[in-house]
């Protein structure tokens, strides 16, 4: 029962993890190693996001949630269960996943900008992905999983020796899996210090564009831009002054 996976990001580390816990001689593949992975620099939290299909997602996200609430009892896993706020611009219908929560309101008017309709206020976990994928590599080397640095030049040479392959390679999944739809999407983040900011904060439909905000344990992402097809990795100053302006119009603590 011997397994590969191509791949050190979080789809990757738990793929493996999960493949060593079950019994398999598993070991990884990867090009780059945490830091220096898309995964490392995620806000990270739970939320059944531009997703689908839909059936398929709802099961996804309630067996996710139950895993990630467990997880949050160990100190050493990096997930926190906070609430937060999602700001609407109109009054919405709550959405199906809210059964899955274990707290889940309509939020009241106080709590909404003057510009916003409504809004849900609930508790998720918060994923710090530093420390999250250290704690899944930990555990996959302590059951015996391998790692190492190679890179793949085609799914044939990682199957050439073992049965089962599973690709995590991400945007390398293109020339692996020869799928050319597989496409980009940028997303540009600020990190700053919490100054005391307990709540998450999601707002995807302000009229300055995508903006959210995660407190972890020391310090907050502020979010984003999504900009499809652009795979240029170097951060953009103007578009870091933007994100922090609106990030702060919505939480002045920050």
């Amino acid at each position: 029962m011997r397994a590969r996976v191509i791949g050190s990001g979080v789809s990757g580390l738990t793929s493996a993890l999960c493949l060593v816990e079950s019994g398999f001689e598993v070991e990884i593949w990867a090009r780059e190693f945490p830091p220096h992975t898309t995964s490392n620099v995620a806000a990270a939290i739970w939320y059944p996001y531009k997703a689908g299909p839909a059936d398929k997602v709802e099961r996804w996200a309630r067996e996710s949630y139950v895993r990630f609430r467990e997880l949050a009892l160990d100190p050493e896993s990096g997930v926190l269960m906070r609430e937060g706020i999602e700001l609407l611009p109109d009054a919405d219908s709550p959405p199906r996943w809210r059964t899955t929560l274990d707290a889940f309101r309509v939020a009241r008017r106080a709590e909404l900008p003057e510009d916003c309709g409504s809004g849900f206020v609930f508790r998720a976990p918060v994923i710090e992905m530093p420390v999250y994928l250290e704690f899944l590599r930990r555990r996959f080397v302590t059951r015996g999983g391998v790692i190492r640095q190679r890179a793949v030049s085609s799914a044939d040479e990682a199957l050439s020796d073992c049965p089962l392959v599973v690709d995590c390679a991400g945007l390398g999944a293109r020339e692996l899996a020869h799928d050319r739809e597989l496409h980009a999407i940028r997303g540009q983040v600020v990190r700053v210090e919490r100054r005391g900011v307990e709540r998450f904060l999601l707002d995807d439909f302000g009229p300055r564009g995508l903006t959210y905000v995660i407190p972890r344990s020391g310090d907050c992402v502020l979010g984003s831009t999504v900009e499809n097809d652009r795979e240029d990795l170097t951060p953009d100053d103007a578009t870091t002054r933007a994100i922090v302006e609106r990030c702060t119009a919505r939480v002045p603590e920050l």
